[in-house]
Formats: structure tokens, sequence, C-alpha cells
């Protein structure tokens, strides 16, 4: 558009001066020559006018153009002003929020070392309290003037009276009672094999409940069944001992199948007082390889598919490692009915979780002596402590077992050990018959004329046992918090 007019302005000055020349020759008389020069000289005042003029025009262009920056200038400087003042007060707010914040905390840290100091003090008095405590209960008991009353302060399902009390713990609790687990005489192995398969074909089968706990409320959530054998003189068999020779014998599918027939009868019972109670039954590798025992075993399970959710089968860390294809299928089919399974008599903490979550187990059992075991952090691929996480990103439950101290307990609570199980909570005890009622504890040992606590068949989950080791566990966490001071 600017050289349009530019080009019509120069047109319009080269018209003006050449009619300026051909004006004065044709009226003025001028010659070609003077009327030339008269319009060379009108156009070039033409040109320094132009010139002049677009030079005034874009000075004064320029001038406003350097107005409105200077005002857009002022603009930007009040805004950043602005700003600055904004920014300021969100600094002093957050300065006296800071320093408000600061004086709390002071206030929280003094409340917190006072609170400590209580705390200190006591769990001082709560020591030298269960201290007393032990010392009065380790003293030897009148043989028959204790009152009835008594065994609030000794647990009704400990082996014998004297046995929270005692500090060797595994020596005290491994011998629960001389009838009960009384080591039978030496057998050769027919001998073994023919009282195994007489104890099979009377039914001479026992079932002995131990508890699972929650750590540390120490509330029972789950039994685990152990199996026991009577021979023909009444002496146990444990399954240590029986379980080789019946597995070799051909015997342990009917007594897995007579087993798992007797701790479905014992999970139905516990049901009706608590629904949220579940039951471990140990299964044999060989059940699974064997097509007529495992069709048995699994008819049985198919029509009691109700109880899968509490019902969890059991089997060792070796047996599962060493599966075969027809194990592994009858375990699928298991799976695929509901039931979850356990690992127990773990030797070593090389453990794919991801693996046994795929094939439905649930719950790891591992002995509280093999987590505490430091030489386990250098021969394992994962840290003790860091177990019960991992195995938990997969669903699995860690349970410590064979727990016998309450030194044990509080060092399981630092590896974040959900479940316990072992003598300090209760050792295996045999089932009450079936008549006997939920609270028949006492009423059982009057009938039986045995002292307080004496009789073979005891609850299956006394009331009065948690208390006084839920006192105990308490009194080893308050030595805890006290230090060694």
């Amino acid at each position: 558009m600017i050289r349009i007019s530019t080009i019509f302005i120069a047109i319009c000055m080269v018209l003006v001066a050449a009619s300026l020349g051909l004006v004065l020759h044709a009226v003025a008389g001028f010659s070609g020559t003077d009327s030339a020069i008269v319009a060379l000289t009108a156009l070039t005042f033409l040109i320094l006018y132009n010139a002049v003029s677009m030079r005034l025009r874009d000075r004064s262009d320029v001038g406003g153009q350097i107005a409105d920056l200077s005002r857009g200038t002022a603009d930007l400087a009040r805004q950043v002003a602005e700003f600055g003042r904004r920014l300021a007060a969100v600094e002093g707010r957050m300065v006296s929020a800071n320093s408000a914040g600061s004086d709390r905390i002071q206030a929280v840290l003094g409340e917190i070392n006072e609170l400590g100091g209580l705390v200190k003090q006591l769990a001082i008095s709560v020591a030298s309290h269960e201290d007393l405590l032990a010392s009065g209960a380790a003293a030897p008991p009148a043989p028959s003037g204790r009152p009835h009353s008594e065994p609030q302060v000794e647990p009704a399902i400990t082996p014998e009276p004297a046995a929270p009390a005692a500090r060797p713990a595994p020596v005290a609790a491994a011998k629960p009672a001389p009838s009960a687990e009384a080591t039978p005489p030496s057998r050769n192995q027919p001998q073994l094999l023919a009282a195994v398969k007489n104890a099979v074909e009377e039914s001479r089968l026992d079932i002995y409940l131990q508890p699972m706990v929650t750590l540390p409320q120490r509330k029972v959530r789950f039994y685990e069944a152990v199996t026991r054998l009577r021979d023909d003189k009444d002496q146990i068999l444990v399954a240590d001992d029986f379980i080789p020779t019946a597995e070799a014998g051909g015997l342990i599918g009917r007594i897995d199948h007579m087993v798992m027939l007797r701790c479905i009868q014992v999970l139905r019972r516990l049901m009706v007082r608590n629904k949220d109670v579940g039951v471990f039954c140990n299964v044999s590798a060989a059940t699974l390889g064997n097509p007529v025992n495992f069709a048995q075993c699994l008819d049985f399970l198919e029509a009691n598919r109700a109880l899968a959710p509490s019902f969890v089968l059991e089997f060792k860390q070796a047996a599962f490692r060493h599966l075969g294809p027809t194990e592994i299928e009858n375990l699928a089919a298991l799976s695929q009915r509901g039931y979850r399974f356990s690992i127990d008599h773990v030797t070593d903490l090389r453990i794919e979780p991801r693996d046994l979550a795929d094939r439905g187990v649930r719950f790891i059992k591992v002995p509280a002596a093999l987590l505490l075991d430091p030489k386990q952090s250098s021969t394992s691929d994962i840290h003790p402590s860091d177990l019960s996480d991992l195995l938990g990103r997969f669903g699995i439950d860690l349970i410590a077992e064979k727990i016998e101290g309450e030194r044990a307990v509080v060092d399981l609570l630092d590896y974040d050990v959900r479940f316990g199980q072992g003598f300090l909570f209760a050792p295996p005890r045999p089932l009450r018959p079936e008549g006997a009622s939920a609270t028949g504890g006492a009423t059982a040992n009057k009938e039986s004329g045995t002292p307080n606590g004496s009789s073979n068949t005891v609850p299956i989950a006394g009331p009065a046992a948690e208390s006084p080791m839920r006192a105990t566990g308490n009194a080893a966490l308050a030595r805890r918090a006290a230090g060694p001071g």
C-alpha cells in the first residue's frame, strides 16, 4: 500500500512540473529550454517538500510508539510491584505458620518425653510385678490343698501347671504330660507297621488341636489338627513315628481320609461358636499321587465345599517342591474347588512366593528359630525381616511356629509376623468328647476325678488361656520398653 501511494505521488509531481513547463512555454512565451528548467526546478521543490513532510510524519509516529511503550512499561512495573507485594505477604504467612508449627512440635515433643518417662516407670513397675508373680508361680504347688479357683493364674490349656513360669521354656513345653506324649518302646519296622495297621482298622486315631494366634493380640484364629495313633496298649504314636511307616505300607491314604473326616467335624463344631475360625489339616504328598485315595478324598472335600474357605490343607516344603505332574494336577483340582494350602516343615527361606500363590498357597509356617537366625540373611535371597512383607504382596500370610519363649515373640513383632504357633501359647491338646459343653472344662475335670487342669479331654479353646498369656507378653514388651536400665 505504501509503495503504490509513493509511486502515485511521484507521478503527480512529474505531471505538475511538466504542466507548469508547458503553461510557461505556451502562455508566457518561454523557450523550451527555459520552460524545462523551470519544470525541473518545480519538480525538485516538490520532491524536497514531500521528503520533509514524510520525515516529519515518521517522527510523529515514532513519538506515539514511544509513548505507547512507556505506558506499557509503566503498567508492567505496576503489575510487578503487585506481585512482589503478594509474594511478600505469602512469605510472611509461611514464616508465621512455620514458627507456629515449630512451637507446636516442641510442645508435642515435650509431652512425648514426659509420656516416655511415665511409660518407662510403668514398664519397670510391671516387670517387677511380673518377676514377683513368676517367682511365686515357680514355687512347687501343694499336692492336694490348692483352691479350685487357682487355674486363673495358670492357663488351663498348658501342658502342666509349672510350664508357664519355667524359664527354659523349650524343655518344659516339649513334654506336655507323661501319659499323653510318652515315648513308645522301640519297635522294629514290621511291629510298627502292624501296630499302625491295627490302629487304623480299629479307628484308634485321635485328633489333637494346637491353636494359632494373632500377634501381638494373641487371639486364636486357626487350629492345626495333629494326628496321634494309639496301639493296642493305648500307647501314643506321634506323627513323625508312624507317617513314614504308613506311607511305606500304603496306609497313609486311609489315615488322611480319616483325618479329613475328623477335621471337618471339628470345624463344624468350632464354627458354631466362631465363624472366623479355621482348621489346618496335614495331608501327605503320597495321597495326592494315589488316584484311588485322592478320588476318595476329593469326593469328600467336594461334598464339604462350603467349608473350603475355613479348611486349609497343609503340605511339607520338601514334598511340595518335588510334586509330579499327577500331584500338581490334583492340587489344581483342589484349588478350583476353593481350598487353600499351607506349607510347613520349612528348612530354608529360598521361597518363590509368586509360584506358591499361583498354586493356591495362602500360608507359610516358618520356625521362629529359623526366622530369627542371623545366618539366614546371608544364605537366603531375602532378609527374614522382609519375608512377611514380600509374602503379603502375593496374598500369603507368614506364620511363625515353634515359639517357646516371650523373647521370640518380642523379636518377631519387629519382623511384622501376624500369626504365631507354639508351646508358649498352647501345646496340642486332645479333643473334648462330643457331649461336653463349650465351657465345661471344670465339669469334665470334676467328673473324671482328676486335679485341676490335668484332664486329657480339655476344651478346644479355653478362654482362660488367653488372659495369663497376654499378661506375660505385655510384661515382656514392658521390659523391652524399659531398656537395660
